[in-house]
């Protein structure tokens, strides 16, 4: 499976969420973590993406 990590980025931007406060729902205390995943630097887990996608406005059937 690839995920397209600029849909990633446009997601997060529509919502009008910052980098800063995708890690902390994440619950990671600073954004790199989600920086490094958000520019392709650090793989994105599958329970990871399942999270994301939640913190988006996704659910699980979407």
């Amino acid at each position: 499976m690839t995920l397209d990590l600029r849909r990633l980025k446009a997601e997060r931007i529509a919502r009008g969420l910052t980098q800063d406060e995708v890690a902390e729902a994440m619950g990671w205390k600073t954004r790199t973590p989600y920086a490094k995943r958000e520019n392709g630097i650090v793989g994105i887990g599958a329970d990871e993406l399942v999270k994301l996608a939640y913190i988006l406005g996704y659910t699980e059937n979407e």
